[in-house]
């Protein structure tokens, strides 16, 4: 397949560093400031919107290369072993994250979002309004899914 080049827009200032530590997402304010090569009204038009989808790089983790044997979800034996396509962590063929965030604040080229799961320093590589429209109704997903997440998002 052929490979491509991504350059990043950006990069998240918070006060979060330890790749390790994975819960507690849903308070963390983080400040997304995009380069300068998109101008100061980057954003504009942004500040209507309650969320935006915010897509990045695990630029940390290293790739290990072998993704065909299913492995319990963050590594936990007491979870089922998933597929590579059937998580949404760092190990990744292309260490992409995407997550949906509560707007902030939205000043010249700084986007302020509260719940983004990445760590200071962490590039992104593009941002989308969430619309409703884009968001499925009937969304469903295994049980363990949930208990594990319980404490992703909690401040």
């Amino acid at each position: 397949m052929p490979s491509f080049e991504i350059t990043p827009i950006g990069t998240v200032r918070n006060e979060r560093t330890d790749v390790q530590n994975t819960d507690n997402w849903g308070a963390v304010r983080s400040t997304i400031t995009v380069d300068e090569r998109f101008g100061e009204a980057c954003l504009q038009g942004l500040e209507g919107f309650s969320h935006v989808e915010v897509l990045f790089v695990f630029d940390r983790f290293t790739d290990d290369g072998d993704y065909r044997e299913p492995r319990p979800y963050r590594g936990r034996a007491d979870l089922p072993p998933v597929g590579i396509f059937a998580g949404r962590g760092p190990r990744r063929p292309n260490r992409i994250g995407v997550t949906c965030c509560a707007i902030e604040s939205v000043r010249g080229r700084e986007l302020t979002v509260v719940g983004l799961d990445a760590i200071s320093g962490t590039p992104v590589i593009d941002l989308k309004p969430a619309m409703a429209e884009f968001v499925p109704t009937g969304v469903t997903q295994p049980g363990w899914v949930s208990d594990m997440m319980a404490d992703y998002f909690k401040p």
